[in-house]
């Protein structure tokens, strides 16, 4: 090995080091012993299936050697950190294959993300439909080499040299930015050399099931004052039958997708003049009212008063709240007579503002207020995505202050309000994570122990299993994240509800104790939906645009066979809507297939077709959205039947 700095001692032949396993038994070993003797140790199976080892709670390489006692797991596929390993040694695939087929192009960082990875690099052309298929197929065979991958350390300035050497800029650019005392790990695999952290499978050979998917464009560093980059994304998996899952998946997903069904269904739009905002159309707002009104009636029965603040804030009052110094970079901001303002980002300081116009006692707390407030964040153009990513939006946005001791217990109450939200828009599983303290924050370590406490207490007394998504809160607090279940199997992070000790003693907040003294309440920010745009936009995907009838933004459509019935099919429409029912007619003059196969594209609950016989009896034949022919139905029967499911 050359260059390594720092290398360990050999150690002492009189060491036996003890290695205690996931299920409680110990192999005890004559001498330090590899991660990957270890496995081979307990089974051949095991063995080929090794990915990588924990150690002691931290994942390292197959060749790690353990030299003391030491707790140790063995990853493989099965694992979720083995499938994560196994994505970003298919990402360094990917970069030695580009390398192989296009010497000139520089590599520059390949990262894991949700479900892959992608890589970014630098070429004199755009990469081509046919490249990635070149590039697929010369991974195959790199892999199929089964290459030893191995790891080597050098210091900041020897890894500097190296890469300059190859002609790898980037890669020196990328070292030169690490503290010159830090050793820098390499990986190599065949005669191509990585930058990484590792750890990485032991050879080439794991990686046996993966396909690459697009080319986008990317800024180096993600700043568009510098070169656009070409990233190519991927897939990886530990199976060939979780791969072909997930790519049913993605094209089940591209059927769903919110903004071809907008179109489809006419529900709304957006302009390249107006980026990240969205324009409603009238069945668009109707679908987004019968949101609203669900979770304004939760507000009312859940002893939330609802409130409004202003859209357009000081600078003076963000400098106060943390927000300039820690946020101030996703803030829209405006000047007016020699005075800077910023559009709420949020709706928090607005709410303080309100609850400090008035003396307060604890007799008033827990005091809970909600707002649909209009926010706005500066996020950057190549992050929008239709209503998931956008630059204006509405938040189902409420804030609860109380004493510590009112914390936890609101806290649960608020997860059960979660769970019968959730299920009453067709979602049934949550996964729950509580966010701790990122690096970038206020407060004492004391508050941030108190207050992930109270978070995990009121998870626990809920009876709700959670994962810690470590460094993930916000920089005035942690928080609880509810992540929800989609019809396809796609989480989505929606409601939130997190513990701020820092907001309202900035702000001045105060109650009357019991003791007639003075003491800031804590303030609790949960928001059950989330954004109101980017939840429509999962209502859409999750239901394909076939809302159930209580959100259905036309729950059924009254069709004349021919005009001797107009008058009748309009007085059908007529009464549904004065039933409170959303009922439109269609008395074209138009065949009744090319009319029922067009409502049929337009997902509607219901098709009511009359005809002369329909007329006569004063009924109605009814289909459904599926295709089903209910047949005759008296309208006073088919009213009861949308009632009650408009009610269950």
């Amino acid at each position: 090995m050359v260059g390594v700095v720092g290398s360990s001692p050999i150690a002492p032949t009189n060491i036996l080091p003890k290695i205690t396993l996931p299920d409680g038994s110990v192999k005890e070993f004559p001498g330090p012993i590899s991660v990957a003797e270890v496995a081979q140790a307990i089974g051949a199976g095991l063995a080929r299936a090794a990915l990588a080892g924990r150690v002691n709670g931290k994942l390292v390489d197959t060749s790690h050697r353990i030299d003391a006692d030491a707790e140790l797991a063995i990853i493989t596929e099965k694992n979720p950190e083995g499938v994560e390993i196994l994505r970003h040694s298919t990402a360094h695939l990917l970069a030695h294959a580009v390398k192989e087929l296009f010497a000139e192009a520089q590599v520059t960082i390949g990262p894991v993300i949700e479900n892959g990875f992608f890589y970014d690099f630098s070429y004199k052309r755009p990469f081509t439909p046919e490249d990635l298929l070149a590039i697929e197929k010369r991974m195959g065979e790199l892999a199929r080499k089964d290459f030893a991958v191995t790891r080597k350390t050098l210091s900041r300035d020897q890894a500097v040299k190296f890469f300059r050497e190859q002609g790898e800029v980037y890669k020196a650019e990328i070292i030169q930015s690490i503290p010159a005392d830090q050793e820098i790990s390499l990986y190599s695999q065949d005669k191509f050399t990585d930058l990484c952290r590792g750890p990485h499978v032991p050879s080439t050979g794991k990686l046996k099931v993966f396909k690459l998917m697009r080319v986008a464009g990317a800024y180096w560093r993600g700043d568009s004052k510098n070169e656009m980059l070409q990233r190519i994304y991927g897939t990886a998996w530990g199976t060939k039958e979780a791969q072909e899952a997930y790519l049913k998946m993605l094209e089940e997903a591209e059927k769903r997708d919110h903004r071809r069904l907008a179109v489809q269904l006419d529900l709304f739009h957006m302009e390249e003049d107006a980026p990240g905002m969205v324009f409603w159309h009238p069945k668009g707002w109707t679908l987004w009212q019968q949101v609203e009104q669900y979770m304004r009636r939760i507000y009312q029965d859940s002893g939330y008063q609802e409130v409004r603040g202003p859209m357009v804030l000081p600078r003076s009052l963000w400098e106060r709240t943390g927000h300039w110094e820690n946020y101030r970079e996703n803030m829209f901001t405006t000047e007016s007579e020699k005075r800077d303002y910023a559009l709420k980002p949020m709706n928090c300081p607005g709410h303080v503002l309100i609850y400090n116009k008035g003396v307060r006692s604890y007799r008033d707390l827990p005091l809970r207020y909600g707002e649909f407030g209009s926010c706005h964040r500066n996020e950057a153009s190549g992050a929008l995505h239709g209503l998931m990513r956008i630059r204006g939006f509405t938040q189902d946005d409420g804030h609860i202050f109380c004493t510590e001791e009112q914390i936890v217990p609101e806290c649960v109450a608020y997860t059960a309000l979660v769970q019968r939200v959730y299920a009453h828009f067709g979602f049934k599983d949550i996964i729950y994570k509580v966010a701790t303290r990122p690096a970038k924050r206020l407060g004492t370590d004391e508050q941030w122990d108190r207050a992930e406490g109270a978070l995990k207490a009121s998870l626990e007394a809920a009876g709700a299993q959670y994962e810690i998504a470590a460094g993930d809160g916000v920089f005035y607090g942690p928080k609880i994240e509810y992540h929800l279940k989609d019809a396809i199997g796609r989480l989505w992070q929606c409601g939130t509800m997190q513990v701020d000790f820092q907001l309202p003693g900035r702000l001045g907040a105060e109650y009357v104790t019991a003791e007639n003294t003075r003491k800031t309440p804590a303030m609790l920010h949960r928001a059950t939906i989330g954004s109101m745009e980017r939840f429509i936009g999962i209502l859409i995907e999750h239901f394909g645009g076939a809302f159930p009838v209580w959100l259905a933004p036309e729950q059924a459509v009254v069709i004349n066979v021919s005009q001797a019935q107009a008058e009748y099919a309009e007085s059908v429409a007529v009464r549904l809507r004065e039933a409170g029912f959303r009922v439109k007619s269609d008395l074209r003059n138009e065949k009744i297939s090319y009319k029922i196969r067009e409502h049929s594209l337009q997902k509607l609950p219901y098709q009511l077709v009359v005809g002369d016989k329909e007329k006569q009896a004063g009924s109605v034949a009814v289909r459904t959205r599926s295709g089903e022919d209910l047949g005759a139905m008296a309208l006073a029967a088919f009213i009861e039947r949308l009632g009650n499911e408009a009610r269950a």
